[in-house]
């Protein structure tokens, strides 16, 4: 009997965590989107990853107060800037997720590559920083409501953005 406890306390365990793990995997794709949907200009597929409203700061980097935006607005900006580089790369590395609730927050490192052929020679900016990105559950998925960029540092060109515009 003893035995039998032991095995029906482990398999529940064991479907809890993976239920966790799931759930994780989740958040950590709704954010993972984000970023390739961005670097894929998939506009439409990029609006749904939102919440209806989101708080974006970006004030580390470029001293504009965080807003709240719509989806739409938020799109609307970069689909304005992004595709005018020939090309960008987001990259994000060590993914934490904290979750309590319908609620989710994720920290991790992200590397931003802009690549722009132009007569410099300069053709990459690079912009390095940390996200602290929140979620909430939002019929039946989970969706960016904050969004906020540490910046830690940038190098390469960093005059592309005047190039390109």
């Amino acid at each position: 009997m003893k035995q039998v406890l032991f095995f029906v306390l482990i398999a529940l365990f064991s479907i809890n965590s993976f239920g966790d793990h799931t759930m994780d995997q989740d958040i950590e794709s709704s954010v993972i989107n984000l970023f390739v949907h961005t670097d894929q200009r998939e506009w439409d597929q990029l609006k749904k990853v939102f919440a209806d409203k989101v708080v974006l700061d970006y004030s580390s980097f470029n001293r504009q107060p965080a807003a709240e935006l719509t989806p739409e607005q938020i799109v609307s900006a970069w689909s304005g800037f992004l595709p005018k580089f020939q090309s960008t790369h987001h990259q994000l590395g060590n993914l934490l997720v904290k979750r309590s609730a319908n609620k989710a927050q994720v920290f991790c490192y992200g590397t931003a590559s802009h690549y722009f052929p132009n007569e410099s020679g300069g053709n990459v900016w690079i912009v390095v920083g940390t996200y602290a990105v929140e979620l909430i559950q939002l019929r039946g998925s989970w969706k960016v409501s904050s969004m906020k960029f540490n910046f830690k540092y940038q190098d390469g060109n960093t005059d592309l953005p005047k190039l390109i515009n």
